[in-house]
């Protein structure tokens, strides 16, 4: 095995160039240092456990002797510092000691705009949502009660008779009035049926599942017009008895969607669908700020409404919905629970009898795959915490070197406080950067800052049509400072991600593993050979699998050896 000295000397003649040492200066700049090449470890953790910090001691002092340089720490406590009790800055300090016994440069993950929940704890309605206009309320003793408008027909939901769906994949079969999916061999396996819906509604569906061996993702997709509007992984097990799950979706703009019960990556053993149910609802997840207001009127006759708008805490009381962003712990959401009402006060009783019709305009809480959130960025209290936030990350490690965490921002700019910018999603995302950035320096001028790539590459999401983002998301590279370092991650388009960054004149780092191979570095490399720029490689596992970071090492090096750079 070749020594550190080795590696960076020739990691640096293959075009790896470096911005600092394992213990840089304050105050360093990106390019004013090449005498060694940065080696990263990627280190989620609970820094509240005692025996996590055990863990970290054993795999830092194993890294070190590998040549590893930096770690990237993340933690959702970061998020959380004003709750945390003197024992958490305890294990707080015991790993910055580590880090500086072994020479590791420590890098604090902070602002976690797109994977939001941990600084949604603070304020669960400070998250992303959607709109809901004009969905109808009746009244009936004193409380105002959603009512779907018209009703969504599923035909064939009992299953019964599946050439009530419109079309379905030939491994889709009845079975004792269930849809059964069996050894599908990697084939999709969709029954699909065309709905009518009201635009900007909010809708839940819910179906009975049963699986046995079943190796595969069943999945309840709602598409329009070629896209998805729902991305809610259902959570269902390789082998359960019968069990409802649920998925909830808004129509948008859209006046008629496909639902999709199937899998597109089944391989083997079977799957049963039974009793899908399609429903209109009022105010689950309802998010109550400024940038996301409630309206109610009355309907009078026809399409007309009463032009006052009922007064909220006057004609009814405050609308809330207890379960929102709270379940399992602050700044998580449910996919379903029972919306609330909305109950009248004595003075809205006299003015509303029963039978009173009710249009009501809201925003709804959304959330993508196992329960990812996005924070508004255009709401001003959000800026408020993420600076608190920041202030007090600092405070606690006083870190020569920030990661910022914007990546896979899945929902934006639909709220009231979003659209009222007249921004586009790029832009709004650039101006939240250069926040963000700006906030960073305000407590660490001097620091090193990272920020993850994806968001503002147009290789990758920096485009149309990602996830629930409303419009483009060209242009949010303009909030992209010229020192602050791209870790770059797009495996398929990574020499033109390399490429655009390098172009822009940002310096690199190169985030190239992903629990692959540890081989799959050398793409990265090879990609890496004529950009100038980057600082170095990262060793990034989502699993938490340490097991081959020496292998990572050991290709870096011997590839490089190998070119005979």
């Amino acid at each position: 095995m070749q020594t550190l000295h080795v590696f960076a000397a020739s990691v640096l003649a293959y075009g790896l160039a470096t911005d600092r040492g394992p213990n840089p200066a304050p105050g360093e700049q990106a390019g004013q240092s090449a005498s060694s090449s940065q080696l990263w470890l990627y280190c989620p953790t609970n820094l509240l456990v005692d025996e996590n910090v055990a863990k970290l001691d054993d795999l830092w002092r194993r890294a070190a002797k590998m040549g590893y340089t930096h770690v990237l720490l993340a933690d959702s406590k970061f998020c959380r510092l004003v709750d945390m009790e003197p024992r958490y800055f305890h294990n707080v300090d015991r790993v910055k000691a580590l880090a500086r016994e072994l020479r590791l440069t420590l890098v604090p993950a902070v602002m976690p705009i797109g994977y939001s929940n941990d600084i949604l704890s603070r304020d669960p309605n400070l998250v992303e949502a959607l709109p809901v206009r004009e969905a109808l309320f009746v009244v009936h003793r004193n409380v105002a009660r959603h009512e779907p408008e018209p009703r969504v027909e599923l035909k064939g939901g009992d299953f019964n008779d599946l050439s009530r769906w419109d079309w379905k994949d030939e491994c889709v079969t009845a079975d004792a009035g269930a849809a059964r999916v069996a050894d599908p061999n990697g084939r999709n396996a969709r029954i699909v049926q065309k709905l009518n819906v009201a635009p900007f509604r909010q809708y839940h569906v819910s179906v009975r599942v049963k699986t046995a061996d079943f190796a595969g993702t069943p999945e309840a997709k709602i598409l329009a017009d070629g896209r998805a509007l729902t991305f809610i992984n259902l959570g269902v097990k390789p082998t359960q008895d019968w069990t409802v799950h649920h998925t909830v979706f808004n129509s948008l703009d859209h006046t008629e969607v496909a639902l999709y019960l199937g899998c597109w990556d089944g391989r083997s053993g079977s799957l049963w669908w039974d009793d899908a149910k399609v429903e209109e609802i009022g105010l689950l997840n309802v998010v109550r700020r400024p940038g996301a207001p409630l309206t109610v009127h009355r309907e009078m006759t026809g399409d007309a409404r009463d032009p006052v708008a009922w007064i909220e805490g006057q004609d009814f009381e405050r609308v809330v919905d207890p379960d929102m962003g709270v379940h399992p712990w602050p700044g998580e959401y449910d996919v379903w629970h029972e919306p609330p009402v909305i109950r009248l006060t004595d003075a809205g009783v006299k003015k509303l009898p029963d039978g009173s019709r009710l249009r009501v305009s809201y925003y709804h809480a959304i959330t993508i795959h196992d329960g990812q959130a996005m924070i508004c960025p255009s709401e001003p209290k959000t800026l408020e915490i993420l600076r608190d936030h920041m202030r007090r990350v600092h405070e606690a490690f006083g870190a020569s070197a920030y990661f910022m965490s914007h990546d896979e921002i899945r929902v934006l700019n639909w709220c009231d406080a979003c659209q009222k910018r007249h921004l586009t999603a790029g832009q709004i995302l650039a101006e939240n950067l250069r926040q963000c950035t700006s906030m960073v320096r305000e407590v660490a001028p001097d620091a090193t800052l990272y920020v993850w790539s994806d968001m503002f590459d147009p290789h990758h999401n920096a485009g149309q049509d990602y996830y629930l983002v409303r419009g483009d998301l060209a242009r949010s590279w303009e909030g992209l400072d010229p020192k602050v370092i791209v870790a770059v991650w797009y495996l398929e388009k990574r020499a033109e991600s390399l490429k655009w960054f390098a172009d822009r004149g940002n310096p690199l780092l190169i985030a190239g593993y992903y629990d692959a191979p540890p081989t799959q570095v050398l793409d990265w490399l090879t990609a890496a050979r004529d950009v100038k720029g980057v600082t170095g490689v990262m060793y990034t596992t989502w699993r938490g699998d340490y097991e081959q970071i020496g292998p990572f090492a050991d290709t870096v090096r011997g590839e490089v050896s190998h070119s005979g750079k």
